[in-house]
Order: structure tokens, then sequence, then C-alpha cells
């Protein structure tokens, strides 16, 4: 099993010269690639193959002698991986297309090899042992390493380790159903009661620093020091916002895998949501879709599921005690009363119920349709396993 540990790096200023060399190295070649791929398809309208602009690197490290002084050879071959598999992911519908690389923004490079951990410090090839924090042991062979560096300027390392992961966690064998929302963040149902988890808005909180030192920084000339200063200011409270975001997400999703086995949610259609002007900054910093993914490699970490109903299945407007289900239920409308059996409802401890109820429909049909599952995989080449879900017509499937 493949397990990435992410690990604060501390790196000399000699150390962050040689980074920032190997970063501008990989960055100027990945915008040569790129270039060459747009060049090429505009004059012949076909994909430049992997082959062509990764053979370019012989010739252009003579005629830029930098390119094989100031750089690891593999993290080039690497950039020329990396930039296929984004062409790859655009023409399958995963991504955008790719786009030029800024020394302004994030930076990052990948060693596939030749990466050793030496005490508490990662030798790294013409860089030297930079100084490292392991807050976990690393055991099993090192198989890629990715270095980075953040806008606020801190070095990272992610560590893609193979062996196996050992869960020493406490589980639990519930099902639960979790309803997402912007009021409380998660409802959860377990099948005796119900838990709400409220929203902590975490933009929201920080909001009037934002936009104070973002109008500081509009303010300043492009391209001086000042400016510059600013924007690492500005970067900053960003990093903090993502931070506090993550951390929460991270710590429910684990006392929610924790305490079940398997875990059923709405597939959400996050993308066309955000398009709502009133809502749309409040989804964007609830983070439902990380919170899900979060969810789906934790619970597949102690062979758990994660199973995914339809986005179309009503779960708001049907009744959890007599299946009713009403016509309409605008959003403003947060409890109402069953018309056909008159029970009164809040309207997300009703939604969870009913998650969880179709959740267990879905793992009581062993699956679903085996077609549609065969017809789906054939379609995408996925790999078998998964989330389980249902589509629109109400056929449950893998996906």
């Amino acid at each position: 099993m493949l397990t990435a540990i992410k690990v604060r790096l501390y790196p000399s200023h000699e150390q962050q010269v040689a980074l920032s060399k190997s970063f501008g190295c990989a960055r100027w070649y990945w915008n040569y690639a790129l270039n060459a791929c747009i060049q090429h398809y505009e004059n012949t309208g076909k994909t430049l193959p992997l082959k062509s602009y990764k053979g370019l690197l012989p010739q252009l490290k003579v005629e830029y002698p930098w390119l094989k002084s100031d750089c690891y050879s593999a993290v080039l071959q690497c950039v020329a991986i990396n930039l296929n598999k984004a062409y790859a992911n655009f023409f399958e519908g995963r991504a955008r297309f790719p786009r030029f690389k800024s020394k302004n923004h994030k930076q990052s490079i990948q060693y596939p090899q030749n990466v050793t951990i030496v005490g508490d410090c990662l030798n790294i090839p013409k860089v030297g042992e930079v100084k490292a924090v392991f807050h976990r042991s690393i055991e099993g062979k090192i198989k890629t390493v990715t270095i980075s560096k953040t806008p606020t300027d801190k070095y990272y390392a992610s560590i893609l380790v193979e062996g196996n992961s050992k869960n020493n966690q406490i589980s639990g064998d519930k099902i639960i159903g979790v309803d997402l929302g912007i009021k409380d963040f998660a409802i959860v149902h377990d099948g005796e009661q119900v838990t709400k988890y409220s929203n902590p808005k975490h933009l929201k909180r920080h909001e009037r620093n934002l936009a104070r030192k973002q109008k500081k920084l509009a303010r300043k000339v492009k391209g001086s020091k000042s400016r510059n200063k600013f924007r690492k200011l500005v970067a900053k409270v960003h990093e903090r916002v993502s931070n506090s975001r993550q951390d929460f997400l991270h710590k429910l999703s684990r006392k929610l895998v924790n305490e079940s086995q398997v875990i059923v949610v709405e597939n959400l259609n996050v993308k066309g949501m955000v398009r709502n002007r009133k809502l749309a900054k409040s989804i964007s910093d609830v983070g439902w879709g990380m919170f899900v993914n979060f969810i789906d490699y934790k619970l597949k970490a102690k062979d758990g599921q994660l199973v995914e109903i339809g986005r179309f299945f009503p779960s708001s407007k049907t009744c959890s005690c007599c299946n009713h289900i009403v016509d309409e239920m605008p959003l403003e409308v947060r409890e109402w009363d069953c018309p056909a059996c008159k029970t009164h409802h809040d309207r997300d401890e009703n939604a969870s119920k009913n998650i969880r109820t179709e959740g267990i429909q879905i793992l009581s049909m062993g699956g679903g349709n085996p077609v549609l599952v065969a017809q789906r995989r054939s379609k995408t080449n996925k790999p078998q396993g998964g989330r389980a879900s249902v589509d629109e017509a109400g056929s449950p499937h893998f996906c």
C-alpha cells in the first residue's frame, strides 16, 4: 500500500539557493515543453508525444548548461512525465488544460530516486542533508519525494512510501448517514441518535483581516519590494484559513471513521451549487468535497466502505417515517410536517435518516446491477472497488 507522509523542511541559506535553482530549472523546462506542445498542435493538429519533448533534454542541456549543473537529471524527467499526465487528465475530463508556471506561486519538484533519510535529515541530491521534522517514523521503501515551497516561503517534503500500513485506531461497526450543510456542517445519524456538527466558517473569521491586507497590497507598486512583502502577508492569511479548515476536516473525518464501518453521503454537485452567487462563498469555504475525500481514504485504510447516493435522491422531501414525498421543499423551510402521517421533521435530521436508509438498501442489494457496473468500468477504465453510489435512475452501481 502506498502512503504519503508530509514533513516540514528547514533548509539553510545555501540549501535554499540550491532548491531555488532546481525549482527554476523545472519550471523553465515545464514552460518550454508546454509551449512546444501548443505550437505543435497549432501547426499539425496533433498532440506532441512524451518521447518527443523528453528527447529534447540532452540538446537543451548543451544549449543551457545550467540545466545540467543546477538541477538533478531525474527531476527534469519527472517534469516531462507530469506534463504528459496533465494532458491525459485534460483529455479525459478530470482537469483543466495545463497552464504555464510562475515563480510567484507554489513551487514543487519531484525526486523519483536517491533520496534517503539520515537521522533527522533528508538527504537530497545536489542539495545535501536538509533538516526535517518527522512526526512519525518512515517505514517501508521510499518511492518518490516531492519537495514544495509555499507562497509564504515554507518548505515541505511529501514522502511516498510503499509498505504495509498499520492501523491501531479503535474501529467501530456502525452504519452512519451524513447530511452535509452550511448552517450545520454535518448532521450524522447512526441509527439511534442524530448528532449535529456546527460549521466553523473559517473564511468568515478572517475576512476583515484579509480585506485590510489585500487593500494595502493593492496600493503597492507592482514589482516593488514592498508589494512582495505584503503579498506574503496576504498569503499567510490564506494559509491560516486553509490550515484551520483542513484541521477541522481531518479531526471530524477521523472521529466518524473510528466510530463506523460504513458511511453514507450524498453525491453533491458542488460545481453546480457554487453558481449560486448568494451561497458561492459559503459553499466554497465549507469544503464538502475535501471532507468526502478524507473519509474515503481513511475508510479504505481500515477496510471500510463509503457509499454515495445519487444527487437527485429526495432526502429532504421524503418522510423518514412513512416515505411520503412532498412536491416542493424550498431551502428556507427548515422544519415541516408530513401531510400523510403528521410527523414533525427537522429538515436536516430527516435527510440524514433517509440517507442512511438509502445506503443500507444499496448495500443489501449487493452492490447493484453487475451489468451497469461492468459498463461503467469499461467506459472509465477505473480499477475495481471504490465508492458505492446510485445513479439518477435509481440503479445502484460502483464507481
